[in-house]
């Protein structure tokens, strides 16, 4: 399982995934699932995967080869003009990866799937975010739908829902995706630490912040007990029921 998170801010794009992909009694495998392209002062387009790892892997690649390799190369996720063309190349090259998979299998239920939450900015357009289903069709970013998750996501979503604000802080965003994050972690074994986080300022066509969390984080600790220890005193302070 994963939980991968966007966030729209007014000032730019927050990003964060945990790097779970196998869970049981005994048995946790991790591998990264977000991943930019970046063009120094044209672009900055940041993409994040929940779903089969085939699939996911596969998806990556091809988009990867199709950037890097002769300079003629098209479609490429480095020559589309727009976000939006983005968001129709990855549709594309999803439903491609899925469709020969697929064919390979027998049975009519689809065994390989995944869906994508791509977003940055090219010069010339606003900074936004797109959910990419399996089918390959996909939903923008909007006002009243300012953050988009994939993954394991019914845990950390009440956070999300009372705490979110376009006008916050990168920091206080983080933070709240951390808060988000530890609610699931504590709720589902599938999903777990390290997370990734990349932070997008708008206009500026680079990282501002990327970083991995890892398991020993004071940082993130310190969040996780104190929340905790919030919520307590939260319901404490809460009206006793009467009966």
């Amino acid at each position: 399982m994963t939980y991968c998170v966007g966030l729209r801010l007014n000032h730019g794009l927050v990003f964060m995934s945990d790097t779970r992909t196998n869970a049981g009694v005994d048995n946790f495998s991790s591998t990264r699932k977000l991943f930019t392209w970046e063009t120094e002062g044209e672009r900055l387009i940041t993409l994040m995967t929940a779903g089969n790892l085939a699939t996911t892997q596969s998806l990556i690649s091809l988009l990867d080869e199709r950037s890097k390799t002769a300079a003629d190369r098209d479609p490429s996720i480095l020559r589309e003009p727009t976000m939006f063309q983005v968001a129709r190349l990855v549709g594309a090259t999803l439903k491609e990866v899925i469709s020969y998979s697929n064919a390979s299998v027998t049975g009519t239920e689809e065994k390989f799937r995944a869906t994508v939450i791509v977003g940055g900015q090219i010069k010339g357009g606003e900074p936004t975010m797109f959910m990419v289903y399996p089918e390959g069709n996909f939903v923008e970013v909007t006002t009243e739908t300012p953050f988009f998750q994939i993954g394991e996501t019914k845990y950390g979503k009440p956070i999300l829902v009372r705490g979110y604000d376009a006008d916050m802080t990168f920091e206080d965003s983080v933070k709240l995706l951390m808060v988000s994050f530890d609610s699931t972690v504590k709720s589902n074994l599938s999903v777990g630490l390290p997370f990734d986080i990349l932070c997008y300022e708008s206009d500026s066509f680079t990282v501002k912040h990327r970083k991995r969390v890892e398991v020993d984080d004071k940082l993130y600790l310190k969040i996780s007990e104190g929340w905790s220890i919030a919520l307590k005193e939260a319901f404490a302070s809460l009206p006793n029921y009467k009966i």
